[in-house]
C-alpha cells in the first residue's frame, strides 16, 4: 500500500505531489489575482509537503489545496534533524504562520521513503476520506428559546480596529476565550439558536446572528465585494451584514472539534475553516480566525486570500 492508498484519497482523482509549491504562495496559486496563475476547477486539487511549526517539535505534513479548501491530511514520521534543518532554511521570518516549506534534503528523503516506497508505516492520517457536506445539523433549539439561567449575555467589541500582535493573548484571556496556543483551558459558552431559516444562527449571550454557511477563498478586497452584495441583496432579510471582530469570531470556538474537524458547533459549514476578521494588523498584515487549529493568527501581504463569514447586530 502507497502513501495515496493509505489516505484513501477521492479515486475520482488522480494525485500528484507538487514539490516546487511553497506555503506562502498557496493563496495566490488558487486566485486569478495572484501573481501565479494557473487554469484550475472545483474538482482540482493539488498536494505538498509542509513543516508544521505550531507544534513542538514541528512536524513534517501533507496538506492537499482545492480552490475551496486545505486539510492537512497526515503527519510523516521524518527524522527530526532533516525537519529542523528545513525549517532553519527556510526561514522563521518568512513564514509567518508558522507553516515552512521543505528543502532538497526532505524531498529526496521523502521520495525514497514514502512516495516511491510501498511501506506506509511513516504516514499517519490526521483525518478519513473526505465527503460532501450535504446538510448542516440542525440540533439548534428554536428561536425563541429563552436563555439559560447559567448563561449571561455580554457586549463583545463590534467596530475594527487595528490589533497589535501582543494584544492577541490579553484579548483571548478577558473573555477566557478557547485559543489552542494561547489559551488551551479557556472556553466560552455562548447559546446558538436556529432562525429556522437554514441559513443563519443566532447567539443569544452575544446577540449576534451568524451567517452558517460562508464565502469562499478570496481576496480581501473581493470578499468585501461579496458582503456588498449580500447587503444589497438583503440576504437572510438583513443588509447591515459585515465581518466579525476578532472577540465576535473567538466567542465561537469551541475547545473540542466537531466530526468536520473544526472547533466550532456543527451548525456551521465544514467548509470554511478559517475566516478573515475585522481587524488588520499593526504595523501590518490581516488577522485570521483559524477554526481548524483553534487559534488566531496573521498574514502579511498586499492581498491575502481567506474564506469569510458574515455577522449582523441582532439585539
Amino acid at each position: 500500500m502507497g502513501l495515496f492508498d493509505k489516505l484513501a484519497i477521492d479515486p475520482q482523482i488522480t494525485p500528484t505531489i507538487d514539490w516546487d509549491l511553497l506555503p506562502a504562495e498557496t493563496f495566490t496559486i488558487f486566485e486569478s489575482w495572484g501573481t501565479k496563475i494557473r487554469d484550475i476547477n472545483d474538482r482540482e486539487r493539488y498536494y505538498y509537503f509542509f513543516i508544521d511549526g505550531w507544534g513542538e517539535p514541528p512536524s513534517l505534513c501533507l496538506m492537499e489545496r482545492g480552490i475551496k479548501h486545505a486539510r492537512v491530511l497526515a503527519r510523516i514520521d521524518a527524522p527530526q534533524d532533516l525537519i529542523d534543518q528545513a525549517l532553519r532554511d527556510d526561514g522563521k521570518s518568512r513564514s509567518l504562520d508558522r507553516n515552512y516549506a521543505i528543502n532538497d534534503a526532505l524531498k529526496e528523503w521523502l521520495r525514497v521513503n514514502v512516495v516511491d516506497s510501498n511501506d506506509d508505516s511513516l504516514v499517519t492520517p490526521l483525518v478519513g476520506p473526505q465527503q460532501e457536506e450535504h446538510a448542516m445539523s440542525s440540533h439548534l433549539p428554536a428561536a425563541d428559546t429563552p436563555l439559560p439561567e447559567n448563561l449571561q449575555t455580554v457586549s463583545l467589541p463590534n467596530k475594527a480596529r487595528h490589533v497589535q500582535e501582543e494584544d492577541i493573548p490579553g484579548i483571548v484571556k478577558d473573555y477566557n476565550f478557547y485559543d489552542a496556543i494561547r489559551n488551551p483551558q479557556g472556553i466560552y459558552l455562548n447559546f446558538l439558536v436556529d432562525n429556522g431559516d437554514d441559513a443563519t444562527t443566532t447567539d443569544k449571550t452575544t446577540g449576534l446572528m451568524w451567517q452558517r454557511s460562508g464565502l469562499d477563498i478570496t481576496s480581501i478586497r473581493k470578499l468585501r465585494k461579496h458582503i456588498a452584495n449580500l447587503n444589497k441583496n438583503n440576504f437572510a432579510g438583513f443588509s447591515d451584514w459585515r465581518l466579525p471582530t476578532i472577540e465576535e469570531a473567538l466567542s465561537l470556538m469551541r475547545p473540542e472539534k466537531n466530526q468536520k474537524d473544526l472547533h466550532l458547533d456543527p451548525a456551521f459549514s465544514g467548509d470554511i475553516p478559517f475566516i478573515f476578521v475585522a481587524e488588520e494588523r499593526d504595523p501590518g498584515g490581516y488577522w485570521f480566525c483559524d477554526y481548524k487549529r483553534g487559534s488566531v493568527f496573521w498574514a502579511s501581504g498586499t492581498i491575502p486570500g481567506g474564506f469569510g463569514r458574515v455577522c449582523r447586530n441582532a439585539a
